[in-house]
């Protein structure tokens, strides 16, 4: 299933990795994988550690592959400062991005397009929510599951609060939705195997997803890949990931997964018969072609 071969790879491509949002040490993780794999491509290969926006890229650069997650990377900020410098780079657009990093935003665009989504209200920090509980409170605007806090019992709505608000002044509040959680990476028209998150203890928060940055707080989750799903219902799942709607509540998007030895999409892509090589090589060739269609 591969779909670029190192005759098709620009010649120098820039990993943008780091970057000064809270998953920066996932990024780096991350960006480290892809810059190995780029390389046994036959790419020439630049590692950039962003911090701000006055990073510099050399001059001959042909591509910036960004693998900075969250804040500054994945919610166009560090796609308008690369148009500008007229860079091509991967992934979304500005507008896309900046929609689907943006909790609210993704809400609104749900609701416009019918998508089935959880029950939901936008508060301000220090205002007190009118849904009930249970509900999930979420800052509008950060990425990894980092000031998510789930609260079952009314006597934690105060804490949790708090906590979200240390990240965003804007909050979602959202109903609860107790049920296996999914996620479907897709590939430009591909969506992968379905697969299936169960966390050792709580949800999948950021210990969860990232067990080798702290060993000690002994986080993980089984991963389950392809989900023990009815065949049918499978192909009614990828088919409602592909369009973001259907009968599953879809959460939230994701325009830069991680993709560290912990990481989902590189799992179900390897399930999909793509490896973690091919995978880097098919986000490039899809990037460029979102870049044509964006020119004409």
């Amino acid at each position: 299933m591969t779909m670029a071969t190192d005759q098709s790879l620009p010649k120098k491509i820039a990993v943008l990795m780091g970057g000064p949002g809270s998953e920066r040490d996932v990024s780096l993780a991350t960006g480290h994988g892809v810059s190995k794999a780029l390389r046994s491509l036959g790419a020439d290969v630049v590692e950039v550690d962003v911090h701000d926006e006055n990073f510099a890229l050399p001059k001959d650069v042909d591509l910036a592959f960004i693998t900075i997650h969250g804040t500054f990377g994945e919610d166009g900020q560090l796609q308008e400062i690369l148009e500008e410098r007229g860079v091509p780079y991967t992934g979304d657009g500005v507008e896309a991005s900046r929609a689907a990093f943006d909790k609210i935003l993704s809400k609104e665009k749900f609701r416009e397009y019918d998508v089935v989504t959880p029950e939901w209200e936008v508060i301000k920090a220090g205002q007190r929510p009118t849904i009930s509980v249970p509900l999930v409170v979420k800052p509008a605007r950060q990425g990894s599951t980092v000031g998510v806090v789930i609260v079952k019992d009314a006597s934690e709505l105060d804490s949790a609060m708090a906590e979200a608000a240390k990240y965003d002044r804007k909050l979602l509040i959202e109903k609860f939705v107790s049920g296996r959680e999914l996620t479907i990476g897709i590939l430009g028209d591909l969506a992968l195997p379905i697969l299936e998150i169960i966390p050792k203890g709580g949800f999948y928060d950021f210990n969860n997803k990232y067990p080798f940055l702290n060993p000690q707080a002994g986080g993980g989750a089984e991963h389950v890949c392809p989900a023990k799903i009815d065949p049918n219902k499978t192909k009614q799942i990828q088919k409602q990931a592909l369009h973001a709607s259907g009968n599953p509540f879809v959460l939230e998007v994701n325009t830069i997964p991680g993709m560290t030895e912990a990481s989902l999409l590189p799992e179900a892509a390897a399930a999909a018969g793509i490896n973690y090589v091919d995978l880097c090589a098919r986000i490039i060739a899809l990037s460029r072609a979102r870049a044509e269609r964006s020119r004409r």
